[in-house]
């Protein structure tokens, strides 16, 4: 089928257009198993459609603010020049996020006791000073102004600070959470990966299955290149070298075009 919806579908399609059933390919079940996880995984990480943006909702707990505010560890620096010593403390706990989150954009205040509000309110002191003849404004200054407005109260009240790496799955919130209510909402805007066990439609992107087709041709190529030389019944001759080459321009060829095609370009620097 041209359009596998399953994992062995998938496979099986890889290996038709290898030349199975006519040519036997010589790749094992289990290094066809590995490779599917690598292109997966690779697909995952990479490619815009192998990844979407979520939103987590947490219910803070009172035993879990209560875990999170005593989680303080203490390290000390030494020197023989200045300060003999510097002691620094960390905030070690952590809320656990799911193994499918790859990436984490940021956390919203969770609480209006988190940021100044009323006349003290940054946003609104420079309102009432610059502002003060609106109808003098069309809708494209005022948005403008709006813009800006934001820009500078996320430097004087900046969002929470977090930390997270895909490697641990865990969420470090470096916040002053006795401004945090109990039972109130912790909500996590992050990336997830979009798991084909859930969604079929992956295993039928036109980019997995030609790459995974080039992987398993090069795995082809590495198992019978030591075979180079040997001459079968009927003078057949075997050239695993010529097929891990071939194998290894088309990944190359189709890791340039995820690259340039399909991955999302960097963030640019602005300041």
């Amino acid at each position: 089928m041209s359009q596998p919806s399953s994992r062995q579908g998938l496979i099986d399609y890889c290996l038709r257009k290898l030349g199975y059933p006519v040519l036997e390919v010589n790749v094992d079940d289990d290094q066809i198993d590995d490779l599917v996880d690598d292109a997966i995984q690779y697909f995952n990480d990479r490619h815009y459609d192998g990844a979407a943006r979520v939103y987590l909702k947490h219910k803070l707990l009172p035993d879990e603010k209560t875990i999170v505010r005593t989680g303080i560890t203490s390290s000390t620096a030494n020197s023989a020049v200045g300060i003999a010593t510097v002691t620094y403390q960390e905030a070690t706990n952590f809320i656990q996020l799911p193994d499918t989150i790859i990436g984490v954009n940021n956390v919203f205040k969770s609480d209006a006791n988190t940021i100044s509000s009323g006349m003290f309110n940054i946003k609104y002191q420079i309102f009432l000073n610059d502002l003060y003849y609106y109808g003098a404004l069309d809708l494209l200054n005022y948005a403008m102004v709006k813009t800006h407005l934001e820009d500078i109260s996320r430097i004087i009240t900046p969002d929470v600070q977090l930390r997270f790496n895909k490697k641990q799955h865990r969420l470090y919130l470096d916040i002053d959470w006795a401004m945090v209510n109990e039972n109130s909402y912790i909500i996590v805007d992050c990336i997830r990966i979009v798991d084909p066990s859930d969604f079929s439609a992956v295993y039928n992107d036109w980019w997995l299955k030609r790459y995974l087709t080039a992987i398993i041709k090069k795995q082809w190529g590495q198992n019978l290149i030591k075979f180079n030389g040997v001459q079968l019944p009927g003078g057949i001759t075997m050239n695993g070298e010529r097929i891990l080459n071939d194998a290894i321009r088309e990944i190359e060829e189709l890791e340039t075009e995820l690259k340039t095609t399909y991955e999302l370009p960097p963030m640019d620097m602005i300041g």
